[in-house]
């Protein structure tokens, strides 16, 4: 077996078509051996692919317009799609089958502090007609701070990736409300990416190979069977609530069958990035995606 290193810059059931290449046998069936990690807070995960310690890292596609913004040529590409839209959920105190995202005006709501995640949530209030700079924000760190402060007691709302808020729900401690990925609609989330010269070599090939069944399997499966073959990879979420999680991901449409990036998707991330004010011109697709390997 040929080890290959895999780095995730969060660590979620939302990134299940990664996981899916260890967790269903897809990299092993390709002579491959997964050692995989998860990027150390304040750490991008792009420092373990410059540095040489991974081999393909889990990104997005805005991780490339900061240095772009800078006239700097990226030296790792993004070359196929994990998630086609946002992930996150928003869970209240109560059950609310009707709610509203006007709701959120006036109300205390545990966000993430920055990044994709804000912005993605802020494109998302835009989308619903609502004014952001109304709400009362709460903002305690990463996301294993933010589900600590809401079981805390802290804030009316919450802003997770699955499966923290079907946990919640389990506990009787909240309840889904929305997903935002619904309102901000289809985009380039997240991406694999990699050196360019790394995508030329056979193990790039073998793991693209894998990673193709992978995404299949993950679309056709039951999400029962998935649940059981990732639970090892959850040892803290109990099963119902990670198969639960798993088919509102399918449900959603985020895995979608193809894993190149679409230009359309990666338009539609630009346009969240220019409306939130953190990109002052459109950068061209070939500056940041790169095809997926072939053979």
């Amino acid at each position: 077996m040929t080890r290959i290193h895999i780095q995730f810059s969060l660590f979620s059931a939302f990134y299940s078509p990664l996981i899916a290449t260890m967790a269903g046998g897809f990299l092993a069936e390709e002579g491959l051996e997964a050692d995989w990690s998860v990027s150390p807070p304040g750490v991008s995960a792009i420092a373990a692919l410059k540095d040489g310690s991974a081999h393909v890292v889990q990104s997005a596609l805005s991780q490339a317009f900061g240095p772009l913004s800078k006239g700097e040529a990226p030296d790792v590409v993004h070359f196929a799609q994990i998630n086609e839209m946002d992930g996150f959920f928003l869970t209240g105190r109560d059950p609310d089958p009707d709610f509203d995202w006007r709701r959120l005006e006036g109300a205390e709501v545990v966000l993430f502090g920055g990044g994709q995640p804000l912005a993605m949530f802020k494109y998302a209030c835009h989308k619903a007609g609502i004014d952001y700079g109304k709400l009362k924000v709460i903002n305690p760190g990463g996301a294993a701070d933010i589900d600590r402060a809401f079981r805390d007691g802290q804030g009316a709302y919450v802003q997770q990736q699955g499966p923290f808020p079907q946990q919640l729900e389990a506990d009787g401690i909240g309840h889904v409300v929305a997903q935002v990925g619904l309102r901000v609609g289809r985009c380039g989330f997240s991406s694999l990416c990699a050196r360019p010269d790394w995508l030329e070599t056979d193990m790039a090939k073998a793991f693209t190979r894998a990673y193709r069944r992978a995404r299949r399997w993950l679309n056709e499966t039951p999400a029962a069977d998935v649940a059981r073959a990732e639970e090892s990879y959850f040892p803290q979420i109990d099963l119902p609530v990670l198969e639960r999680c798993i088919a509102t991901y399918q449900q959603l449409g985020c895995w979608a069958p193809h894993i190149e990036i679409t230009r359309e998707a990666f338009e539609a991330t630009l346009d969240i990035y220019e409306y939130n004010g953190l990109i002052g011109e459109r950068f061209a697709y070939d500056r940041v995606c790169a095809q997926p390997p072939q053979g």
